[in-house]
């Protein structure tokens, strides 16, 4: 019996240690996970010490690097180089995110289902479909051309390739050891890939094919109506009304060639594509007279996904031509928002529409050659090889190229197979990395319109401010030559007329310097009024957040960098100060149970802050999306194919402009609707709605509870890497634009001046490590609206009581 015993316990060991040691479908091997000498146990890091010096020998150094950390992880990098000094970027960026620099390049290179198995084959479909390879591989080619970002690229490359070269299996990254694989080396078309999926997630999408099935169904008088160019009820342009065109512009493209055609698809597509909530930001800068310090002050916030690690890293770079402070984009050198000891600058999205689709007609089913200008016009192929976990072959799939971009096809129920083409700024050739390279060394206002000319895009919003006491923004990046809407419905992919005709010229691009109000100020709403010459776009963000904004702005005086700090965190909500008491002015006019009456007394006595602690915001945010769908739904939800809906300004005007529109009515319903019926319907749905997730009234119904913001380690799975519950205000639409999982990803203010002075601070910390003390370490400061004074050292040897450890980097 205890020979049987013995013989069992081996078995079950060597079987354990079998089944540990290899890796089950998707699930990785656990036993390099678990060990002690290579496992999770080893990824615990210290604080930096003060007074700790290191001294690292690294291969291809050219001279000594010099760097400071501060209290809270920031490297502060003294190079003699450019090349050093990106060396020591990427060096240092790859120590702190590693892992997080190969995801997203696998994402945008569409090689996920390398590591991660067929579960992500789609994406990595799409990915090659859209021809992000193809964009980074053309850009690749120009930046390393130029000689000023070669030495970027190679030096930011071959830091990475250091950090990664003197790594064991014990120090990958716990994600690594998760997914169980290892890094390998970074190339310099990583950082272009780096490059296009920021492209993608700013200017990645439209609603083009959604246009043109309201189009099909509707007709041009109900576009006219519900879908204008420019807000009916409010708007307040980033270029302030009035601005002069001090210039001559092109000939416009003739509308001739009108979308209005009956050739758009109706049944092709299973749902819209929205953009996601949250996705904006908000910069301003203010004039000295508004300044108490005598000069300009300029603050950024960019709203992006609130992730862990942060999509941000801080760094301080200085070399003899450049001190230069701010984040950078964990795998693209430079500092891409920030400030130096002459010029602040910062950064957002513009949302043009640099983004179109063309139906494209093929001879047959080779696609090798398709329909254009009345004749067949050759096409090109390009093999796309995605490697599969657990796969022996690749899979295989030939993308076919037309002169308007990639072409992807649909199979469609109704009209068999449909291909489009996408035309996308992401494929277009340039060197925007130039733009930021000469923004880090820029001096003054000529400086920063010179380096601005060099960027393709995404199209940016570029505040700016200096100490020659200049502020200026400019809505810039390479925006095409087009008629009046061309993109707003679905185009023709054999016409010439559909074409894009050209480039809008860089010093025509919308811009403002020094303006008599004392300020500029974008948040994603309209570049101009209607009298810019050339078309942008059709629709922007809606207007609330830039409305308060420049209502603080314009009644600001004496202002400091806390000033702003606190205009970054208003909680303001200017839909409730515009729609509410219409709204509420309905409720009065029918009787309510103890329940809606209760909910509707809340918001009577709202004060229209999205405060944390508040209920009513919870109540007035679950209302209006319901509002909006009682409206349109019966008409623009469609099982058929997906419609765009008008947007928030066109429903608001109507229900203030126009309370007898016929839209009211849910065609759906034998009863013929009202703009009251649907208004107390909407509010009943709910409060009854929150009711069912919150139960009765009470705490639970606070606006943080509800909202419930969520910050989430980039795998989205591993939960216990996920930040703790926040209890946060704000959402979308107010400046403190913080939703469910998207909000302020950094937040900057600076004090332009002989020495300036900044501040600024991002929700997670320097480190993508969750053992390290620098993973969560700014998450708590964050979630108060606090910010960090930021440590600006124009010497190595400089003192400050908030630097730590020194590390020298020598050449081995």
């Amino acid at each position: 019996m205890k020979f049987f015993k013995a013989v069992l316990t081996v078995i079950l060991t060597i079987g354990l240690v079998y089944a540990l040691n290899r890796p089950w479908g998707p699930v990785p091997a656990l036993g390099p996970f678990l060990s002690p000498f290579t496992g999770f146990w080893q990824n615990g890091e210290k604080i930096y010490e003060p007074n700790e010096e290191i001294v690292l020998k690294l291969d291809s150094l050219r001279e000594e690097v010099i760097i400071r950390f501060d209290d809270i992880g920031v490297p502060h990098i003294f190079a003699k180089n450019d090349f050093d000094l990106f060396y020591a970027q990427g060096y240092l960026t790859a120590k702190d995110r590693l892992w997080q620099m190969d995801i997203q390049t696998r994402a945008a290179s569409g090689r996920l289902s390398e590591i991660l198995g067929p579960a992500t084959l789609e994406m990595d479909k799409n990915s090659r479909r859209l021809g992000m390879a193809y964009g980074a591989e053309v850009n690749i080619k120009i930046a390393l051309s130029d000689p000023k970002s070669r030495e970027a690229l190679l030096g930011y490359s071959a830091g990475v390739n250091a950090f990664i070269s003197q790594l064991s299996p014990k120090d990958y990254p716990v994600e690594y050891k998760l997914l169980g694989y290892k890094p390998e080396l970074w190339k310099p078309i990583n950082t272009m890939y780096m490059l296009e999926q920021m492209t993608l997630t700013l200017a990645g999408r439209s609603n083009d094919l959604n246009m043109s099935n309201v189009l099909k169904k509707y007709g041009n008088e109900v576009i006219k109506d519900l879908f204008p160019d420019y807000p009916m009820l409010q708007e307040s342009p980033i270029i302030p009304v009035g601005t002069a065109w001090d210039f001559k512009p092109l000939p416009i493209p003739d509308d001739k060639h009108s979308e209005s055609k009956d050739s758009v698809l109706l049944n092709e597509f299973s749902k819209p594509e929205m953009k996601p909530e949250g996705i904006g930001s908000n910069n301003w800068a203010i004039s000295a007279e508004k300044s108490i310090t005598g000069y300009p002050i300029l603050a950024n916030d960019p709203h992006l996904e609130l992730t862990l690690p942060s999509i941000w890293y801080q760094v301080q770079l200085h070399s003899p031509d450049v001190n230069v402070y701010g984040v950078s984009l964990p795998g693209i050198p430079s500092v891409i928002i920030g400030f130096n000891q002459n010029v602040a600058w910062g950064v957002t999205n513009v949302d043009a529409d640099v983004y179109d689709r063309y139906k494209i007609t093929f001879k047959d089913t080779s696609q090798s050659s398709y329909w254009y200008d009345n004749q067949w016009k050759p096409a090109r192929k390009r093999e796309e090889l995605i490697y599969i976990k657990g796969k022996a072959e690749p899979y295989r799939e030939q993308v076919t190229y037309t002169h308007h971009g990639p072409v992807t096809k649909y199979n469609d129920e109704l009209t068999g197979s449909v291909y489009l083409a996408t035309k996308w700024i992401g494929h277009e050739p340039g060197n925007s990395f130039l733009t930021f390279y000469e923004l880090n060394k820029a001096k003054d206002y000529d400086d920063y319109r010179n380096a601005l000319a060099k960027y393709v895009g995404p199209a940016q919003n570029f505040v700016f401010a200096d100490n020659g006491k200049n502020i200026a923004m400019t809505v810039n990046g390479k925006l095409p030559l087009k008629r009046k809407d061309q993109g707003k419905f679905l185009l023709d992919g054999s016409s010439p007329d559909d074409d894009w005709k050209g480039w809008i010229p860089a010093d025509q691009n919308p811009f403002v310097k020094n303006p008599t109000r004392g300020f500029v100020s974008s948040a994603n709403q309209s570049s101009t009024d209607p009298s810019y010459p050339y078309y942008i776009n059709w629709i922007f963000a809606p207007a609330e957040r830039g409305i308060r904004i420049n209502e603080r702005l314009e009644k600001m005086n004496s202002a400091n960098a806390d000033s702003l700090r606190i205009l970054q965190n208003d909680n303001y909500n200017v839909l409730a100060r515009t729609i509410l008491p219409k709204l509420l002015s309905i409720l009065e006019t029918t009787p309510l149970n103890s329940t809606y009456k209760a909910a509707q007394q809340v918001l009577t006595e709202w004060n229209y802050q999205n405060s944390p602690e508040k209920i009513a915001p919870s109540i007035f945010e679950e209302w209006l999306p319901a509002l909006r769908n009682a409206v349109w739904n019966d008409e623009f939800d469609s099982s058929e194919a997906p419609l765009a809906f008008p947007s928030r300004d066109r429903l608001l005007y109507m229900i203030l402009k126009q309370p007898d529109a016929k839209w009211f009515d849910n065609v759906k319903t034998p009863k013929k609707e009202t703009l009251a019926d649907i208004t107390i319907s909407s509010f009943k749905a709910a409060v009854d709605t929150l009711n069912a997730r919150h139960g009765a009234m009470s705490p639970s119904w606070q606006w943080s509870e509800v909202k419930d913001t969520e910050i989430r380690h980039l795998s989205r799975s591993l939960k216990p890497f996920n930040a703790p519950h926040l209890k946060l205000g704000g959402g979308t639409g107010i400046v403190n634009a913080i939703t469910k999982r998207n909000g302020p990803s950094w937040r900057m203010v600076v004090e332009l001046g002989p020495t300036p002075k900044a501040y600024g601070i991002f929700p997670g910390g320097q480190s993508g490590n969750p053992g390290s003390p620098y993973y969560l370490n700014l998450l708590e400061k964050w979630e108060k609206g606090e910010l960090n004074e930021l440590v600006y050292l124009s010497s190595p040897d400089q003192q400050n009581k908030r630097l730590t450890s020194r590390v020298i980097l020598k050449k081995k």
